[in-house]
């Protein structure tokens, strides 16, 4: 399984970006997906999480209301919405996958410790 992410760029605050990450291989169905940030300096932190199934999905209470995780599995692909943001949302952000089990289908993992799989990073740049 790799991973590519692209999508990010320098933006003003207030101003949006969509992140999206190519999962090539045969396993992205069987997939948990998730968003991590890591902004120099600090711990890599969970942004959002969707579920193998698609059904569920998380995020970080910094983030919610202004970033939506989706994915496209006919694209093999996650995209990362992000709305309203702020200088603080300045980082490198990075896609994960996981394969879920089929009793997990609807699971959402927010740990990094729970990816087995990592993308290069695309980096975001919000001015204030």
């Amino acid at each position: 399984v790799q991973l590519q992410a692209s999508g990010g760029g320098l933006v003003q605050a207030g101003g949006s970006l969509t992140l999206s990450c190519v999962v090539t291989g045969r396993d992205f169905v069987y997939s948990a997906m998730g968003w991590f940030r890591q902004a120099p300096g600090k711990e890599r932190e969970f942004v959002a999480g969707i579920s193998r199934s698609g059904s569920g999905s998380d995020y970080a209470d910094s983030v919610k209301g202004r970033f939506t995780i989706s994915r496209d599995s006919a694209a093999s692909t996650v995209a990362l919405q992000m709305n309203s943001l702020k200088p603080e949302d300045t980082a490198l952000y990075y896609c994960a996958a996981r394969i879920a089990a089929n009793n997990a289908r609807t699971r959402i993992y927010n740990q990094k410790s729970e990816y087995y799989y990592w993308g290069q990073g695309t980096q975001v740049t919000v001015s204030s």
